[in-house]
């Protein structure tokens, strides 16, 4: 039998662009009555500027940001944060995130993914889907290495937000195996 989780923890998604972290993120923080942050609507709040402006100032300048705002968003327990698609392959990301947090990872079809997004907006892909595939092999590993669940999201949303909660029930109740 596993430790038990700790009920003050966060609740935190990571995965690519489009995979359903804020869908999901939302749909899970109402029903366990808990705050939802989407990381970069709090960038874009806080900055007063869209993800794709501060990009203009570099990838490492918009990662700085990011470990800013995922700093101040985790201080706020517990709640539910959906990352950006990038936050790990920033190690220190990882670092705050898994100090009080249980991370999902989930997992979406790339060919799922490219059906529902709109490429033109999102800065690391250009309007070129085949940098999609690149991101993915770039990112599948880190998504794995920092995960405590893979969750894979390939049904309705209700459908892997009901598995969410039976994960984080089996986790509260019975501690992970």
């Amino acid at each position: 039998m596993g430790k038990r989780m700790d009920t003050n923890k966060n609740i935190v998604f990571i995965g690519m662009p489009g995979c359903g972290k804020s869908s999901i993120g939302k749909i899970v923080a109402e029903r366990l009555k808990l705050p939802f942050y989407d990381v970069d609507e709090y960038i874009e709040k806080k900055a007063g500027k869209t993800i794709k402006e501060i990009f203009q100032h570099g990838e490492e300048h918009f990662r700085r940001i990011e470990s800013e705002a995922i700093r101040e968003i985790s201080q706020n327990r517990p709640s539910v944060i959906s990352t950006g698609g990038g936050a790990v392959k920033v190690p220190l990301n990882m670092k705050i995130l898994r100090e009080n947090s249980v991370i999902f990872f989930i997992n979406r079809p790339i060919e799922k993914i490219l059906q529902d997004i709109d490429i033109s907006v999102r800065p690391l892909l250009a309007g070129d889907a085949s940098k999609i595939y690149e991101l993915y092999q770039e990112r599948y590993p880190l998504y794995k290495k920092y995960c405590d669940i893979e969750v894979m999201n390939d049904r309705e949303f209700q459908d892997v937000v009901n598995k969410i909660i039976r994960f984080l029930g089996k986790m509260l109740y019975d501690g992970l195996e």
